[in-house]
């Protein structure tokens, strides 16, 4: 379970982010939006931890932790609402990225008109 929560968030690219629970849901797994803090603490820098926030963009890491995890995703261009990451802009879509690249069923073998 651990290890196909961590592939999961190496699925969010450089500038988006996604919640906890919306991780969990994407892994296969609804309801465990705490094991997914677990994976990511117990993953230390392997994975990019800074790109998982708490619901409606909150920096859940106290202290030091939450002040890094802004500063790195700052630094990814992804832009704040006072305290919150603007989710509209940067919301990454899990449903939709695993259809990207992906050719229509019926196009399939299909060969170009055009040449």
């Amino acid at each position: 379970m651990l290890q196909r929560l961590r592939q999961t968030v190496l699925r969010i690219p450089r500038g988006k982010v996604a919640t906890y629970g919306e991780v969990a849901r994407a892994a296969g797994h609804p309801g465990a939006a705490r094991q997914v803090a677990w994976a990511l603490h117990n993953a230390k820098d392997a994975i990019p931890w800074q790109r998982v926030v708490g619901a409606g963009g909150h920096i859940r890491l106290p202290g030091h932790a939450g002040l890094e995890q802004r500063t790195r995703l700052e630094a990814e261009g992804v832009a704040f609402r006072g305290a919150r990451v603007n989710m509209a802009l940067h919301a990454f879509d899990f449903s939709t990225a695993s259809r990207i690249g992906a050719v229509p069923s019926k196009v399939k073998g299909r060969k170009s008109a055009a040449k």
